[in-house]
């Protein structure tokens, strides 16, 4: 007898306009706002590897949390598509979730605190038409960041202008979305199909991995993910490696680099021991340490968000590849 499931047919569902939300398009930083000062000695040769690669035509790859977008940096990544000095942008479910809502409603971010105890969190009917996304990217054969990024823009979502996964479809750069079932809130919901989204995201991770099998000479960003962007990084490289040795080539030359909050301490480039807490933070055994040991090059950015990532776009300034 197979186990007893959860019926999701009790689910009363409720309207994103009954929501409280804690952000809105006040958070957003755009290209010529203000931004508070921040410097770091790595950022410049970053944006200098950056410009590099992407005129000898090879990956820069931005993998990033959703955190991320629910700062308001959104506009700067769009920026950064827009002049082709990214050629892929990586996130997980939830990035597509607040990319979805800010350009639908310019707003985004419920209390899990104040909705869990009432038992709405996350079951908002808007929300939900990602799930609708996920089976028109399994039915089209194409990736669900594409998809995502199809549906804001061919229904003119009001503020699409601010979505990353618009940018990435109008300028047909990849947006891939990196799905954990069972981690975000529209897979409550009684429209998720688990075998469309579980379709739509492998291609999503096929579609990375060939931007992966490009990295030779290119950089490798990873803004805020601590375990799926070094975990599906890992993989990918693993395969493209795997391609590349039986075609005479080698992916070894490129850089990596890491911006999070937690200290590291002095040097990044040598794996911390088991018995130190710093030695279970993938981003550093993984991209830091391990995939550039036989001939890359690895930068740690300690900050906010807000504070480095725009720092970063604005020593790109003025550049267009």
């Amino acid at each position: 007898m197979p186990f007893p499931r959860f019926d999701r047919k009790k689910l009363i569902l409720k309207p994103l306009a009954e929501r409280v939300h804690d952000a809105d398009l006040s958070v957003m930083i755009h290209p010529n706002d203000p931004v508070e000062p921040f410097e770091h000695p790595h950022l410049r040769t970053i944006s200098e590897r950056m410009i590099q690669a992407r005129k000898d035509g090879r990956s820069v790859i931005l993998m990033m949390g959703a955190h991320v977008i629910k700062s308001g940096l959104g506009p700067l990544i769009v920026d950064l598509i827009k002049r082709g000095l990214v050629s892929h942008v990586a996130t997980n479910g939830a990035g597509a979730i607040h990319d979805f809502e800010f350009a639908l409603i310019g707003k985004s971010t419920e209390s899990v605190a104040r909705y869990v105890q009432t038992g709405e969190f996350g079951l908002w009917r808007e929300t939900g038409r990602l799930n609708e996304a996920a089976v028109a990217a399994q039915q089209d054969g194409i990736g669900l960041g594409e998809a995502v990024g199809r549906m804001i823009d061919e229904e003119e979502f009001p503020h699409r202008d601010i979505s990353v996964f618009a940018a990435g479809y109008r300028f047909h750069i990849p947006v891939t979305v990196h799905v954990a079932i069972g981690q975000d809130i529209t897979h409550e919901h009684p429209s998720f199909d688990g075998a469309a989204h579980g379709a739509a995201s492998y291609t999503d991770f096929l579609i990375f991995t060939e931007g992966i099998n490009n990295l030779e000479g290119g950089v490798f960003l990873n803004f805020g993910t601590a375990v799926m962007g070094p975990e599906v990084y890992l993989k990918a490289l693993s395969m493209a490696r795997n391609a590349a040795h039986q075609e005479g080539r080698t992916i070894k030359r490129f850089t990596t680099a890491v911006f999070d909050l937690l200290d590291l301490g002095g040097d990044t480039t040598h794996e911390a021991p088991k018995d130190d807490p710093r030695y279970y933070f993938r981003p550093y055994k993984t991209i830091l340490v391990r995939t550039v040991a036989d001939g890359g090059e690895s930068f740690y950015v300690k900050g906010d968000h807000r504070q480095t990532l725009p720092a970063l776009y604005h020593l790109l300034d003025g550049v267009t590849t």
